[in-house]
């Protein structure tokens, strides 16, 4: 084999990392950083995968949300939809799922049972769901409640969304349902009020008069809550009385649903993983950035702008100390509220007895003097002192792109440089270090937009230590983690911290995060042309 030259080596160093995005843990296992198998690689390209675009490495977060007959099932369910405003939410209603009527049946309409188990398709729901939480879209039907049949042509798709609430009567029955769910509501109403509310629903949304309202009450809806409803209330995580009503009952399981989306299955594992909070302000922008078609400057402009976030949160978990500090505002304040009240008793003075007025008038130029001289000093605020002893270091060349907004949170940072070749993953080399000589002092930021198998970034936090920085005090940035480069950088380094925006599915053969950004340092520096 020939030898490289030395340009050569930099210039093969200098190249593509690649990194991204990949499709679905439920598709591709999580594998080492070495080659993937070959039944993974087909895997990877089997038709039985949902489309990258559809799914998501985390599962989707399911609600099941049941109770009585007009117990406020929909409002509960629309409060938390709109409190969870960021994030996808679908709602899919049990009653979609209606067996249609035979024609024998809907001639005695009357003697039907709809709040019984047998009522509904549960293997459809079933299915729907199953389809639904391994990220597939679907197709739900529409039931027509007048004529009892559902709408042969017409059905509602929904697609694979972060949060999936399923709403129905009877949806804690079926243990394979229930098994499905992350966490389960019962909505507990008084009877009267449920009444009351069925027979307006009833009347006025599908055409039926009261009389049948509350023979169908007596005659099926009350003996089923009592027999197949009320006892899977056992199975409920959460009960909410009164139903919508209850905004603090339903505050708190927003709170709940919000912290478990924010938690990576990864950071669950591995308590020294931070992915800063998803908005769609966030994944908007990772979509601008992961376009193949976008133009160098909006990428600059939002990858910018992802990396200032990233770096913003890695400043958060620096140490810190208390300070007390005086403010301005407050001690102007009290300055003029001192002045107006002297000068308001001693014109009171001078109204009354001038005599007076000159005799206390050297006791109140003392406590002008006192009063001023005190609110002058400002009122006092209690914060936190930055860390001092901080620097940057930058995995050559893609890391560099993190400098600026690195510079622009602190200001005069020091910042190092790293380069490692990387020859197929398999072979890797220092090929360049230039660090502060007071290293071993500093908190270290270590800067790469991309964590693909974690090699460069093992060999560059190895060279860290040899330098003398405790293990604690490094933090590592990245925009997106793929989980091989994760496990593989906290096996060896479980002291070390890890703050990204996004943890991508998996790596292909080549190495390369699925579906991923490419290689950032050439779309960056726009090199890749």
């Amino acid at each position: 084999m020939t030898e490289k030259s030395t340009e050569e080596v930099i210039e093969a160093a200098s190249g593509a990392h690649f990194r991204s995005f990949r499709l679905d843990s439920l598709c591709l296992s999580s594998s080492t950083p070495s080659s993937p198998s070959s039944a993974e690689a087909s895997l990877l390209r089997s038709p039985e995968c949902p489309a990258a675009d559809a799914v998501s490495l985390k599962q989707p977060f399911f609600i099941g949300v049941c109770g009585g007959t007009a117990s406020g099932k929909t409002t509960v369910c629309d409060r938390i939809i709109q409190q969870l405003h960021d994030q996808r939410v679908v709602l899919v209603n049990q009653d979609s799922f209606y067996c249609g009527l035979t024609a024998e049946e809907s001639k005695h309409v009357q003697d039907y049972n709809f709040d019984h188990p047998d009522a509904f398709d549960t293997e459809q729901l079933l299915e729907c769901m199953k389809k639904l939480k391994s990220g597939y879209s679907v197709n739900v039907p529409i039931y027509d409640f007048k004529k009892h049949q559902r709408c042969p042509e017409n059905f509602r798709k929904v697609n694979a969304s972060d949060v999936i609430i399923l709403e129905g009567i009877l949806v804690f029955h079926d243990s394979r349902v229930r098994d499905l769910m992350n966490m389960k509501i019962f909505v507990d109403t008084d009877p009267d009020i449920r009444l009351a509310r069925r027979i307006k629903r009833d009347t006025i949304e599908r055409g039926r008069d009261v009389n049948s309202v509350l023979e169908q009450y007596g005659k099926f809806v009350k003996p089923s809550f009592d027999d197949f409803i009320l006892p899977s209330k056992k199975y409920a995580d959460v009960i909410i009385p009164r139903g919508g009503d209850n905004i603090v009952a339903i505050d708190l399981i927003v709170q709940h649903i919000r912290t478990k989306l924010g938690q990576h299955d990864l950071c669950k594992i591995y308590s020294n993983v931070f992915v800063i909070q998803s908005t769609f302000q966030i994944r908007g922008m990772h979509t601008l950035i992961r376009d193949r078609d976008i133009a160098t400057p909006d990428f600059v402009f939002y990858s910018d702008r992802l990396i200032r976030l990233v770096v913003e949160h890695g400043l958060g978990h620096l140490p810190f100390t208390e300070k007390q500090v005086l403010t301005p505002t407050g001690g102007l304040l009290l300055y003029k509220l001192s002045v107006l009240k002297i000068i308001v008793h001693s014109a009171s003075l001078a109204r009354e007895d001038s005599l007076a007025w000159f005799a206390a008038a050297s006791c109140l130029r003392g406590q002008i003097n006192r009063e001023c001289s005190d609110a002058k000093q400002g009122s006092t605020y209690i914060g936190v002192n930055f860390c001092k002893k901080l620097c940057g270091v930058s995995i050559v060349r893609s890391g560099e792109s993190m400098e600026n907004a690195l510079r622009a949170c602190c200001k005069g940072i020091k910042i190092g440089k790293i380069l490692i070749h990387r020859d197929g993953d398999n072979g890797k080399q220092l090929i360049y270090e230039k660090l502060p000589k007071d290293i071993h002092e500093r908190h270290v930021l270590l800067l790469d937009p991309v964590l693909a198998t974690g090699n460069s970034a093992n060999e560059a936090i190895e060279l860290l230590l040899q330098k003398g920085v405790p293990e604690k005090r490094i933090i590592f940035l990245n925009l997106i983690s793929a989980p091989e480069g994760i496990r593989c950088v906290c096996k060896r380094f479980p002291s070390l911290k890890i703050v990204t925006s996004e943890i991508d599915a998996s790596l292909n053969e080549d190495y390369r995060v699925i579906p991923g950004l490419g290689e950032f340092g050439d779309r960056y520096f726009g090199t890749d042309r």
